[in-house]
């Protein structure tokens, strides 16, 4: 590993930020500790400018370079935790009941705050490196909060970085996939009105548990008869709710669940096939139903020559074998996304020890992934805005 200086000499730092944030996580939009912590750390390392409250929790700080190119590259983090119950017994573990890092934003906070440090301590690029930290990312819609919010008009960017924990057990591995490399995604919740009754007399009902059931089964079908076998797609049904006593035929039953994509038509095809086999079940059955379906993700897609630019960033730092070059799309969905709808950049995957999934409450990050990935970030700005002989050796 070709750790840049500043940040190897931080690297017990970066480990407390990271224990601290991962013991004390906050869910999305409630960020107020983490991100009063990474105010205070960007000013703390010299950082120019200082932004809080964009999107409501977000932070945005502002680098210049030791040239005055006109080039800026953004860089960016997110930092919110999920609502799960911590099982690590780690000696950091959450301590805010019901919250937990089990998705490693605390890691991706940690390492930006690194790529920060390095950049304002040594500013060996040209132009203006823009650190943003995300707050909302697990579906409660940040990066359009910070985009609502004027993000890219406030603070322009001609490109933009991000990357994610990977929990596959090899430390230091870093892949991309270009074009569609994460998954559009839509909730969904659906609710059936029938009408309850005695449940030892259900003919006078039309039981709405027994006909969401059955609409469980029939969605199913959507992927497997409705969509080309060559497109992917995914259709869960997540949750169901109905009834609160043993004796009651319920009134209501409610189905909730998610549709993942990467083809806008695809995920048309999905939500019309829903509505209507919501529509027809209603009028076989005699009851209501209504089906309400929401964009939270955009496909995430990956700009081909700044996935390489940045893979050529990773390879300074970790070494061409660590390099993976056939990374294939994920299920998953990132809200980065929607940065990249507006600026052209690219989203790579970091691996590191320990194999528990993301999303589980006994996931644990490896902290040998801090310094690697901070190095990643901190390097491709400087590979992207790299300062002339005449203005480096100017500088000193």
């Amino acid at each position: 590993m070709n750790i840049l200086p500043v940040i190897e000499a931080s690297t017990d730092e970066l480990t407390d930020i990271f224990k601290d944030l991962h013991t004390f996580p906050e869910i999305g939009m409630e960020e107020e500790r983490t991100s009063a912590i990474v105010a205070e750390k960007l000013k703390a390392y010299g950082v120019d400018e200082v932004h809080t409250g964009i999107g409501n929790t977000g932070v945005v700080g502002i680098v210049h370079g030791k040239g005055k190119g006109g080039k800026r590259i953004g860089l960016r983090a997110d930092m919110d935790a999920l609502p799960i119950d911590e099982q690590t017994n780690l000696p950091y573990s959450s301590k805010n009941s019901g919250k937990m890092h089990a998705c490693g934003h605390d890691g991706h906070t940690t390492m930006l705050l690194g790529a920060a440090k390095h950049l304002a301590e040594t500013r060996n690029f040209d132009g203006t490196a823009v650190l943003i930290f995300q707050p909302a990312e697990e579906g409660l819609g940040g990066a359009r909060g910070m985009l609502a919010d004027g993000l890219f008009d406030r603070f322009p960017c001609d490109e933009v970085y991000g990357m994610h924990n990977s929990p596959n057990g090899e430390p230091g591995t870093v892949g991309i996939c270009k074009g569609a490399a994460m998954a559009g995604a839509s909730f969904f919740d659906i609710t059936v009105t029938g009408r309850g009754s005695h449940a030892a007399m259900p003919q006078q009902s039309r039981d709405a548990l027994v006909i969401a059931s059955s609409l469980v089964g029939q969605l199913q079908t959507i992927v497997s008869r409705n969509v080309a076998p060559l497109d992917s797609c995914v259709l869960s049904v997540t949750q169901i709710h109905a009834g609160s006593a043993y004796n009651v035929v319920p009134e209501t039953a409610h189905l909730c669940g998610t549709i993942r994509y990467f083809k806008d038509e695809v995920y048309e095809t999905a939500e019309r096939r829903v509505k209507e086999l919501c529509e027809g079940m209603a009028h076989a059955y005699g009851v209501e139903i209504t089906a309400d379906l929401r964009n939270v993700f955009d496909v995430l897609m990956n700009d081909a020559d700044l996935s390489d630019a940045y893979m050529d960033a990773a390879r300074d730092i970790v070494g061409d074998e660590m390099i993976s070059r056939n990374d294939e799309p994920a299920t998953g969905s990132e809200d980065f996304a929607d940065m990249l709808k507006v600026v052209p950049g690219a989203y790579c995957r970091v691996g590191h020890t320990g194999t528990v999934p993301l999303h589980n409450p006994g996931f644990v990050l490896g902290t040998e992934i801090l310094p690697v990935g901070a190095s990643i970030m901190a390097r491709v700005v400087e590979r992207r805005m790299p300062l002339s002989d005449n203005v480096a050796e100017a500088a000193g």
